[in-house]
């Protein structure tokens, strides 16, 4: 039985679809926009520390692409790290879990300043599809300040590189 399931598979391919490249155009004025504000407000590039609040990992597969050879996130300055204590930017995804709550302040005040929070899909914003749930208090603005929000379910790796320039941008001159 499971045989056939698997000789099928390999007669018929792969169901996805091939990935679209990223426009090189767009990519280039993000490299020159993300530079440009890392520079202009922290003197450095970004770190970042991603903290999973209780999400479904579609953002995080989104993550995943900007660290792949198709966006190559270091040569926006971008960079993840291991702790909140070296980071600018704590990266939040999924509704925020009764569970996580304690652990997302902690390591809100173990970032130092300046600090940014981003809220980043739909359900990190408002709880999207878990919202209503017993063990969701809600997005992560519950139990931290957030600086930017990126919506979608979950948003392109495009849209997460803008978001995070227009941040920057925003705050060079402070």
């Amino acid at each position: 039985m499971v045989w056939r399931h698997i000789l099928a598979n390999l007669r018929h391919g792969p169901a996805t679809l091939a990935a679209t490249p990223p426009d090189a155009a767009t990519t280039e004025q993000l490299v020159a926009r993300m530079q440009a504000a890392s520079q202009a407000r922290l003197g450095r590039s970004l770190a970042i520390r991603m903290v999973d609040a209780g999400s479904c990992n579609g953002c995080e597969l989104e993550i995943h692409m900007l660290n792949s050879i198709v966006y190559d996130l270091e040569r926006f300055g971008l960079r993840f790290v291991a702790s909140p204590r070296h980071a600018d930017v704590l990266l939040v995804t999924g509704p925020l879990t009764r569970n996580m709550a304690e652990a997302l302040r902690i390591a809100w005040e173990a970032t130092p300043d300046p600090k940014f929070v981003v809220a980043l899909g739909d359900c990190a914003i408002d709880g999207g599809v878990f919202k209503g749930s017993p063990a969701i208090c809600g997005g992560i603005e519950a139990a931290v300040p957030v600086d930017l929000v990126i919506r979608g379910c979950p948003p392109t790796p495009a849209q997460m590189l803008d978001g995070l320039c227009s941040l920057l941008e925003a705050n060079a001159a402070g």
